[in-house]
């Protein structure tokens, strides 16, 4: 028996990087489950190699009819809805306040805020019904701390996201709904790639690069992995996690715990340099 065993779930953002490994690893835990993304090859290239476990939808998530088919979709060939994670999102544009343009802010806050909005608005109904579920949010380190992120918007959707998790959770904790949030660190996909203007095409060849360039950013000595979040989806999916609601789990290895043992210790021996000289 897996740890989703007889669960059914809904994962956005499902044909690369996070939300792929999240589906592979919810179906060997047992779940049935509906995935969800804008390109249909890499969607039914998984769902395939998945097989009868997992159903492919294609879904624009920021358009309110596409989200509710998809929720819809998985109650009508499963019979029920007991997670979903919100899992889509995309960069959003880098630089300063000052050259910020409007339509693009527009547009990340629809990918990153709305769809999350959307996917919750769809699922508590028929979570309500069963008097039962778990909705997971995909926040971002980003979210919690300004400066971890190449892109100002990105940030501030994040937070929006940790933040509307939290007063949701409110409301369905006492239908017996929880919702949650994970906040990932440096996990190493093609999200920065995209950020940094490559294709698509291109991004999803980098994350053997991001491990490189991430395995010091933390205590951890390596960079997060897609399964690093997808352990923890499983974990808030499951009957683990039964009184966990309103909380944004934290998966970065420590680097948003302060300052690197190392990175302290070199910079106390610079001080001592600088008292010897200065004192000479």
């Amino acid at each position: 028996m897996g740890r989703l065993s007889g669960k059914v779930a809904v994962i956005t953002g499902a044909t690369s990087g996070i939300g792929l490994r999240t589906a592979e690893i919810f179906v060997a835990e047992g779940a049935k489950i509906v995935i969800a993304g804008r390109r249909v090859p890499e969607g039914d290239a998984l769902a395939a190699k998945l097989g009868a476990s997992c159903i492919f939808r294609r879904t624009d998530v920021t358009r309110e009819d596409e989200v509710r088919a998809l929720i819809d979709e998985a109650v009508s060939k499963f019979g029920r809805i007991d997670c979903l994670f919100n899992n889509a999102g995309g960069p959003a544009q880098t630089g300063g306040i000052e050259g910020l343009e409007v339509e693009r802010f527009d547009a990340a806050m629809a990918t990153l805020v709305r769809s999350v909005m959307l996917g919750m608005k769809h699922a508590a109904p028929h979570m309500r019904r069963q008097r039962s579920g778990s909705i997971i949010n995909n926040g971002s380190i980003a979210g919690r701390l300004a400066g971890f992120s190449s892109s100002v918007v990105y940030g501030a959707a994040k937070a929006a996201v940790i933040h509307l998790t939290k007063c949701v959770a409110m409301e369905l904790g006492e239908a017996g709904i929880r919702v949650n949030s994970i906040s990932p660190g440096a996990i190493a996909t093609g999200i920065f790639g995209k950020a940094l203007g490559l294709s698509v095409e291109a991004a999803e060849k980098t994350p053997d690069v991001m491990r490189e360039v991430f395995k010091t950013a933390q205590p951890i000595p390596r960079a997060g992995l897609p399964e690093d979040i997808a352990h923890a989806a499983v974990f808030l999916a499951s009957d683990e996690s039964t009184f966990i609601n309103g909380h944004d789990l934290v998966v970065d290895g420590a680097v948003t715990g302060g300052r690197n043992w190392t990175q302290q210790q070199q910079g106390y021996v610079a001080v001592r340099k600088a008292f010897e000289q200065g004192t000479a």
